[in-house]
């Protein structure tokens, strides 16, 4: 929120309060009330009538009011090499791009507890492993890409490298973290993939292209059995996310 300071101005201090704390920034200058224990000039109107503006340059006098903005629990502790998926697309061509770089997929739900308590472990071991890539995936922004990847259950996690493609999938919690350090330890050390990055398999391109979710041209050739046999799954997928 912002507004212009004019040389007439008066704030009032609530008297329901005990402590009041303003904070306004300006271009001109800073005019601040801080925090006080007394209760001197409490319900009563500070008058800025008198106030006489320095004679500077001509500008235009913007104030904000600074208000803290809450932090979801989702977005605390983020290491660089976090990135929230914002769409299918972004997270196909994520895969297609991490070259032979140790992908990890947290599927999340910010009403999940305990998606919120293994949260800062993930953090941890994101910092611990910073040539690996974390991707994080809103279930609840994301349930049509779910459905068609069959997550189904959360805090759940999937791990690609390279040409490999996915290499494990599980859902683990605080008391099994020790199954996610595990599947660290040994699809993060270093190897070269004997060709590009595989992504997700043939099936779920397929199915996420099915439903408007990426663009046809990732498709990859199918034969026709495989096309109808993907095409009955995504029909069941959808008709399960319409009924959720």
């Amino acid at each position: 929120m912002s507004c212009c300071l004019k040389a007439d101005f008066s704030i009032t201090i609530p008297k329901n309060r005990d402590r009041e704390f303003f904070r306004v920034c300006s271009s001109i200058g800073s005019l601040q009330f801080k925090e006080s224990y007394s209760k001197e000039f409490l319900g009563k109107t500070l008058d800025g009538s008198d106030y006489k503006p320095l004679k500077l340059d001509p500008v235009s006098a913007q104030s904000s009011v600074c208000i803290n903005k809450s932090i979801k629990w989702w977005e605390k502790s983020l290491e660089a090499n976090m990135i929230e998926i914002h769409s299918a697309q972004q997270f196909v061509d994520s895969l297609l791009t991490a070259g032979d770089k140790l992908v990890v997929v947290d599927f999340y739900s910010p009403g999940c507890g305990g998606c919120k308590t293994l949260h800062p472990k993930i953090c941890q071991l994101a910092e611990l492993n910073p040539d690996a890539l974390f991707l994080k995936v809103n279930y609840e922004q994301h349930k049509a890409m779910c459905y068609a990847l069959h997550v189904h259950v959360l805090p759940f996690f999937r791990f690609y490298r390279g040409a490999e493609g996915k290499v494990c999938s599980f859902s683990c919690t605080t008391a099994t973290i020790k199954k996610f350090k595990g599947a660290l330890a040994k699809h993060g050390t270093e190897r070269c993939s004997l060709g590009p990055a595989k992504g997700l398999d043939k099936s779920e391109i397929l199915a996420l292209s099915s439903i408007g979710q990426i663009k046809t041209d990732l498709v990859p050739s199918f034969d026709k059995v495989e096309e109808e046999l993907v095409s009955n799954i995504g029909f069941k997928e959808g008709n399960a996310m319409a009924m959720a």
